[in-house]
């Protein structure tokens, strides 16, 4: 029997220490919140993920997002001009470089530890 197919969207739920920081510092990143109640969802392009009212220490340390852009330099000035670490109490983000598997990637950490690589879709290759 096939497997069902349609309009399915995985999106994994984060953890927030503080729920409305949170929010606000991916609704300042440009995604797109398309629920706001127990739990927040956000939106960007064809993904998206949950913020939910639960945190622990572990889990966010072990938590990491990818998102795939196709101009990293336009995200970098974006990230630069948010001024994260005065703004939200953020580590400061790394600038784009290329790493040894062969992308070049960016840096953030949101306000309850999780790392963000925010990573330079190259071109002809389709799993990017």
């Amino acid at each position: 029997m096939p497997t069902p197919s349609g309009a399915e969207l995985a999106r994994p739920f984060l953890p927030t220490r503080d729920f409305d920081l949170s929010k606000r510092f991916y609704e300042a990143l440009g995604f797109e919140k398309v629920l706001d109640s127990d739990v927040a969802i956000f939106k960007t392009g064809s993904g998206g993920f949950i913020l939910q009212r639960l945190f622990t220490d572990a889990w966010a340390e072990m938590c990491m997002m990818q998102l795939m852009v196709d101009d990293l330099d336009a995200w970098w000035t974006h990230i630069e001009n948010l001024n994260l670490p005065a703004n939200f109490g953020v580590a400061a983000p790394k600038a784009p470089a290329m790493q040894p598997w062969g992308l070049r990637v960016a840096y953030i950490v949101d306000p309850s530890g999780v790392l963000w690589h925010i990573a330079e879709r190259r071109p002809g290759v389709p799993h990017d």
